[in-house]
């Protein structure tokens, strides 16, 4: 009897400590698979991200990844096949032979579907924005940041930027126009009308010609590259993403702007400064002005700067003493024989006028020689006098470089911060697409293509039964 009851008792108590053994087995396997889960879909969302865009990082040091992976193709579905895959490649017992491990797992992807997407080109171009001034920040910028900001505001001061000097020229020659000439008659008794003849006209007669040629003359050497503006992200129909990710900071203050410039510079070219792997040659100038040539782009900035420097010398000008009765004196010698007082004042202005805008291009033809001039002169940097405009025939003077002030990146640098943020973020990225097209394999490169961080919600399931569902954000942060 002892022994049978024994035998039973062992029997209960197996079954009682194989059922808790395969409880504690089955917990374990519940646990595993999960931790699978976890570790495959980071080691899957991680693959992704490194396979970021080589020339774009090569070349403008910015962390992308391509959805479209050199196709024509553009959608979240080519990373998600992406992402399933590196999944699959990384459960456990899934090599192949005699040697293979015994899968007790089974796991594998239902599903895997990228939710959202931070692209390059959202909020108006500030994810790549934020990436570009993270990359300035290794840099000490503090100098450049506050002598930026110093400049421009100097500029600001003094209305360079909003006093239409043009209009004012035009008002002062309307009234020139409008006092009523005295006339002759010659000797077959035809009246005529007594001529001023002031040097300012001939000035002012040259204001429509292509400024370039004024202030460069040898148009050789200016680069000929034009572009379709519709092939390039500022100018067509764009993907859209999620913008920024949760936490991200938006650029949006003084030294985030002047960052972000810094880095255009530190990537990009410029009249003098061209680099030899760009497509456009005046890069710089593009993302200022905007056109479809570097010849279009470079005679904008050209126009815009002499209009800075022509209101900057009008306002010296007309503070010189010296120099207004030098003016005074010509107008009076020229109104002379038309004995009309009221004439010498306008006649004087003109002069002034035209000898501040003689003055102009002279600036920016030094300038363009890789020169310095001063945002306001001084006496002693003044270049040009009267008789340059009494001889003028087209031909600009040189001058002295005054070796101090302002160069023509100086002049660039506040043109850019003044430009409005989101139409310079995507003329940034045209000038990327532009390079990096003619590298090999990128001829359909798009930076709206390009993503930095992504959401992906995957589905596993194991042959055993279990199912488990993942929701992560990656990204390069």
């Amino acid at each position: 009897m002892s022994k049978g009851s024994l035998t039973v008792y062992l029997s209960l108590s197996l079954s009682l400590i194989l059922s808790f053994v395969l409880t504690v087995i089955e917990g374990a396997r519940i646990s595993v698979i999960r931790m699978e889960a976890e570790c495959v879909a980071d080691i899957g969302m991680n693959s992704v991200l490194a396979e970021f865009h080589r020339e774009l990082l090569e070349q403008y040091d910015l962390l992308f990844v391509d959805m479209s992976y050199g196709t024509t193709d553009c959608k979240a579905e080519n990373t998600a096949e992406h992402l399933r895959r590196y999944m699959e490649n990384n459960f456990i017992g899934t090599g192949k032979g005699k040697n293979a491990a015994k899968n007790w797992l089974s796991l594998s992807v239902d599903k895997s579907v990228v939710k959202e997407m931070s692209i390059a080109s959202d909020d108006g171009g500030n994810v790549m924005k934020r990436q570009a001034i993270a990359y300035m920040q290794e840099s000490s910028m503090e100098g450049m940041i506050a002598k930026t900001i110093e400049q421009a505001g100097e500029l600001r001061a003094w209305g360079l930027e909003t006093r239409d000097i043009a209009r004012e020229r035009e008002n002062i020659q309307e009234q020139i126009n409008e006092v009523a000439f005295l006339e002759e008659e010659d000797e077959e008794g035809n009246k005529k009308e007594i001529s001023l003849d002031n040097p300012a006209d001939r000035v002012n007669a040259l204001r429509g010609s292509l400024v370039l040629n004024l202030v460069l003359g040898d148009m050789d050497h200016v680069s000929g590259t034009v572009i379709r503006p519709e092939d390039y992200i500022s100018r067509r129909e764009r993907l859209k993403g999620a913008g920024l990710s949760p936490g991200q900071r938006l650029p949006e203050t003084v030294s985030d702007h002047i960052l972000f410039d810094c880095y255009l510079f530190d990537k990009c070219g410029w009249y003098g400064n061209e680099l030899e792997k760009s497509f456009m040659k005046y890069q710089i100038e593009y993302m200022i002005a905007g056109e479809k040539s570097d010849l279009e782009n470079l005679e904008k900035v050209v126009k815009r700067l002499i209009r800075w420097r022509e209101a900057a010398n009008v306002i010296y000008l007309f503070s010189d003493a010296g120099k207004c009765a030098e003016a005074e004196l010509l107008a009076l010698t020229l109104t002379a024989v038309l004995q009309i007082p009221a004439l010498v004042k306008l006649v004087k202005a003109s002069i002034l006028f035209a000898w501040a805008y003689m003055e102009s291009l002279s600036d920016v033809k030094c300038l363009l020689k890789g020169g310095r001039i001063p945002l306001m002169k001084t006496a002693a940097d003044w270049k040009t006098g009267l008789a340059n405009i009494a001889d003028f025939s087209g031909n600009i003077p040189d001058g002295e470089n005054p070796g101090h002030g302002l160069s023509y990146q100086d002049y660039l640098r506040i043109m850019l911060f003044l430009e409005n943020s989101e139409r310079k973020n995507m003329r940034a990225m045209d000038i990327m697409e532009m390079d990096i097209r003619t590298t090999a394999g990128n001829v359909n490169f798009r930076m709206d293509a390009c993503f930095d961080s992504y959401l992906s919600e995957i589905s596993m399931s194991s042959a055993f039964g279990y199912h488990c569902d993942i929701q992560k954000r990656y990204g390069y942060d």
